[in-house]
C-alpha cells in the first residue's frame, strides 16, 4: 500500500471513529468490486441507506448519525471509484445503468427489499434517478442540496471549481470549501480526509442526464427536497420551483444560512430533525 493510501485510510478512520454511536463496517461483494458501508443503529430498525456528495465519503455523516440511528437502521455507503473504503473490482462501472445495478446490488446485499434513501448532491441525483428507476425498492426518498436535478450548476461555481477538478489537489480543495462555505469552521478531522479525499486515485466518476419532466411526473415516491439557503451551487429557488412543478409528491424547505457544501453536517440538528420528520410522516 503506498504512503499516500495509508495516510487517507488513517485519516477516514480517524473521522468514522469520531461518530458518537457504535457502528459495525460491512463489506458486500458484488461484479464491481467490494462496497463498504458503515452501519450503525438498531438492527429491528426503518433502514435508512445514505448516499454522500461528490469529493466526500459516507463518514461524512460523522455529525448526522446519533440523530438518525435513534429510531432507524443507517447505512452510509461508500461509491466504488471514488474516495473511501469501497475498492473496484474487474468490472468497472462505466454507465448510469452499472451504477444503478451497483446500488441494486449494494441494497441485496444489505437485505433490504425496500428502504428510505437519502443523499446528499450527486449523492441525490443517484437516489433521485435510483427511485425513478425502482420505485418499489424505495419507500421514501430525502434530496439534500441535490445537483442536476432539477436546475443546472450556476456557471460561477462551476468556473470557481474548475482548477480544482483539472488538477485536484488537497490544498485546493480545501481552499475550495473555505471560499463555498464562506470560511465557516468546520471539524478539522473530516478537513484533513476531504483535502486527501481530493488526491484519492478515482476512477471516472458517472455523470448522467437530468430527469425530464414526465419521469418526474410519473413518480409516486414521497419525496423531500432541503435545499440551503446560502447555495451558491444552484439557484435554490428554480430547483424548488421546478421540483414542485413536476413531482407530484413532493415537500421542499429551506434552512436559512446554509451553503451547499456545508451540507450534512453544519446545521446538522436541523437537517435531521426534517429528514426524520418527513421519514416518520405516516
Amino acid at each position: 500500500m503506498s504512503e499516500d493510501l495509508t495516510r487517507f485510510h488513517a485519516a477516514y478512520d480517524a473521522v468514522l471513529d469520531r461518530w458518537p454511536v457504535p457502528v459495525e463496517r460491512l463489506d458486500l461483494t458484488s461484479a464491481y468490486g467490494t462496497t463498504r458501508v458503515t452501519a450503525c443503529g438498531p438492527v429491528d430498525g426503518e433502514p435508512l441507506v445514505l448516499l454522500h456528495g461528490g469529493g466526500t465519503t459516507s463518514t461524512v455523516w460523522f455529525a448526522n448519525a446519533a440523530d438518525l440511528s435513534r429510531t432507524r437502521r443507517v447505512y452510509a455507503v461508500d461509491r466504488i471509484g471514488e474516495a473511501g473504503r469501497s475498492v473496484p473490482g474487474e468490472r468497472p462501472i462505466r454507465s448510469v445503468d452499472d451504477l444503478l445495478d451497483w446500488l441494486d446490488g449494494v441494497l441485496d446485499g444489505l437485505g433490504l427489499d425496500r428502504t428510505d434513501l437519502c443523499g446528499h448532491s450527486y449523492g441525490g441525483w443517484i437516489a433521485l434517478t435510483y427511485a425513478l428507476r425502482a420505485p418499489k425498492r424505495v419507500r421514501r426518498l430525502a434530496l439534500l442540496e441535490p445537483t442536476q436535478c432539477f436546475a443546472g450548476f450556476k456557471p460561477g461555481y462551476l468556473l470557481r471549481a474548475l482548477p480544482m477538478l483539472v488538477r485536484p489537489t488537497a490544498q485546493r480543495a480545501r481552499a475550495f470549501l473555505a471560499r463555498e462555505t464562506d470560511g465557516v469552521e468546520v471539524d478539522p478531522a473530516w478537513l484533513d480526509l476531504y483535502g486527501l479525499a481530493a488526491e484519492f486515485p478515482h476512477t471516472k466518476v458517472i455523470v448522467g442526464r437530468r430527469p425530464r419532466p414526465r419521469q418526474l411526473r410519473a413518480s409516486a415516491v414521497p419525496t423531500l427536497v432541503l435545499l440551503a439557503g446560502a447555495s451558491r451551487t444552484h439557484d435554490i429557488r428554480r430547483v424548488e420551483a421546478v421540483a414542485r412543478l413536476h413531482l407530484p409528491h413532493v415537500e421542499t424547505a429551506v434552512l436559512p444560512g446554509l451553503a451547499h457544501h456545508g451540507v450534512p453536517f453544519l446545521q446538522a440538528c436541523a437537517l435531521d430533525r426534517a429528514i426524520l420528520g418527513f421519514l416518520d410522516r405516516p
